[in-house]
């Protein structure tokens, strides 16, 4: 598996509250990680950190015969999500500056092509193939429920004014549950994990349609960024970019 790993700090903010990282292990099992840090008196990047680095640590200290299965993935991940959840709301309830802090969270886990997606917050994953595009989670907002209970529609949601107020948030109660998905990729398919700065900006077609040039890995996501930036840059922007295709190394 290839990958490319962008974060820039945008036009408009002072600090990167984003964090994101791709972790391999000795073994085939790899990990990608992304959090979209807020609150607390720019506490963000206190629980956008965090939240990566414990990931991590578990990730490479965890038994492979855990990982080994779907399940095992699934559970290994909702075990050390709801741990670091306890971790950041007690660290934000005894550090004046972190009060009220929290982050989004992606955890992607990968065994060969095949994806386990823990997902928290307006974050997002998509999934691209040379014929479609696709967005594979469904942000935890406030907008979304309005949608749901089809007190507005899919585009008016798009525009609305309270379109990222989040509903769940990783460190901002005592408990969490996150939202699992499973991803089969293909040899010629792409995965992307971003945070909003990305997704408010670019559409799933002017995504695709930078995922699908002719150009090495890194400067798809590149390009993912600058366009971003060129739309406004209001937000932290980062991302992870995946592929099976070897010729993108």
């Amino acid at each position: 598996m290839n990958f490319t790993v962008e974060s820039d700090v945008g036009l408009k903010r002072s600090e990167n509250e984003d964090r994101v990282a791709f972790c391999e292990r000795p073994d085939k099992y790899k990990l990608a990680v992304l959090a979209d840090g807020m609150g607390g008196h720019n506490a963000g990047d206190v629980a956008s950190e965090m939240a990566i680095t414990a990931l991590q640590r578990a990730f490479l200290q965890a038994e492979a015969a855990i990982l080994s299965t779907e399940d095992g993935r699934q559970q290994w991940l909702k075990g050390i999500i709801s741990q670091i959840n306890e971790d950041i709301y007690h660290y934000s309830l005894s550090h004046e500056g972190c009060k009220g802090m929290g982050t989004t969270l992606i955890a992607v886990m990968i065994d060969g092509a095949n994806c386990t997606i823990a997902h928290i917050g307006d974050s997002r994953v998509y999934h691209f193939t040379t014929e479609d595009g696709e967005l594979i989670t469904r942000d935890h907002s406030y907008v979304n429920v309005l949608v749901d209970n089809g007190e507005i529609s899919e585009e008016e949601a798009q525009h609305h004014p309270q379109k990222n107020f989040i509903l769940r948030a990783l460190g901002t109660e005592l408990t969490i549950q996150a939202d699992f998905y499973s991803l089969e990729m293909q040899e010629d398919s792409y995965l992307l994990i971003c945070s909003d700065g990305l997704s408010d900006k670019l559409s799933l077609y002017e995504m695709a349609a930078i995922i699908t040039l002719p150009l090495a890995l890194q400067e798809k996501g590149q390009k993912l960024v600058q366009l971003a930036n060129e739309l406004g840059g209001d937000d932290n922007i980062s991302l992870i970019l995946l592929t099976l295709k070897g010729k993108e190394v």
